[in-house]
């Protein structure tokens, strides 16, 4: 079974083979420089609505193509005050989901078993159609969580994850729930919420986050303002361990299964 420690372990490995591991400390945005944009016609994104705002914002390529270690690293810096150890593991498996040995595009990364998973906070799960277009009625369970308040937390964020794989697995005979599911959804989760809100205390507005996953677009317009402390494992773990508490998960069954590129071969 893979573990969250072996998981940050890997992290923490990647970013210190990786050349990008030198970034430290913040640096001045331009953010006229990075206006929102709309994806064009011939442009692609991904399930995974924090890299589809960086090409939003052209912190990553606009068309969503030509990514790799280097750009993904500098564009979740630059955009979101992220440390290269929360990312290197991450851009390493989706190079699995390519062919190309040098790069990958967002949309290679919908496949299925790889990063891309089930219980998803706002796509369907493959088995059930649309995996990688954002569907307001997955989101709903997100979006009207923690009632009675004008934020998130991690509280909130566990039961969400409680009730979107509740969902799953009532729907989806197929659904793949494992540890490997688990730690991603719990991660995204407090990705979430470090990025929108305060990445020590695991809050975020509301506002912010419903932004963040309807438009793909940093509400700056709305007052938000990327984060002056780091985003890294040091403070996403805490986070995890919270969320993962929250939600209360139990396995669906079966061994992880990792896709290992497009031909659908596994391990």
């Amino acid at each position: 079974m893979l573990s969250k420690s072996l998981l940050l372990s890997f992290c923490t490995t990647a970013l210190l083979a990786s050349a990008a591991s030198a970034k430290n400390g913040s640096v001045e945005i331009d953010w006229d420089a990075h206006q929102w944009q709309a994806p064009g016609p011939n442009d692609l994104r991904s399930p995974c609505p924090g890299l589809n705002t960086l090409a939003n914002h052209g912190f990553l390529p606009r068309d969503g193509r030509n990514l790799n270690m280097s750009v993904i690293v500098d564009a979740g810096f630059n955009g979101y005050h992220m440390q290269p150890d929360v990312l290197a593991l991450a851009v390493k498996v989706a190079f699995l989901t390519t062919g190309d040995p040098f790069s990958f595009t967002l949309d290679d990364i919908k496949l299925h078993e790889t990063i891309e998973h089930d219980a998803s906070l706002s796509r369907e799960d493959f088995a059930l159609g649309d995996n990688l277009h954002f569907n307001e009625t997955i989101f709903s369970t997100l979006a009207n969580s923690n009632p009675g308040y004008d934020f998130y937390n991690t509280t909130s964020a566990g039961e969400v994850q409680r009730l979107r794989l509740a969902d799953s697995e009532a729907r989806n005979p197929n659904v793949t729930n494992t540890d490997k599911e688990f730690f991603i959804r719990s991660a995204e989760s407090g990705f979430y919420l470090s990025v929108m809100g305060d990445p020590l205390a695991g809050v975020a507005p509301k506002e912010f986050v419903q932004i963040f996953f309807r438009e793909e677009r940093l509400p700056i317009a709305e007052g938000w303002h990327r984060s002056e402390t780091p985003i890294n494992g040091s403070t996403l773990g805490p986070l995890i361990d919270r969320i993962e508490a929250a939600s209360n998960w139990t396995t669906s069954g079966g061994c992880p299964i990792i896709v290992l590129g497009p031909d659908g071969s596994h391990f």
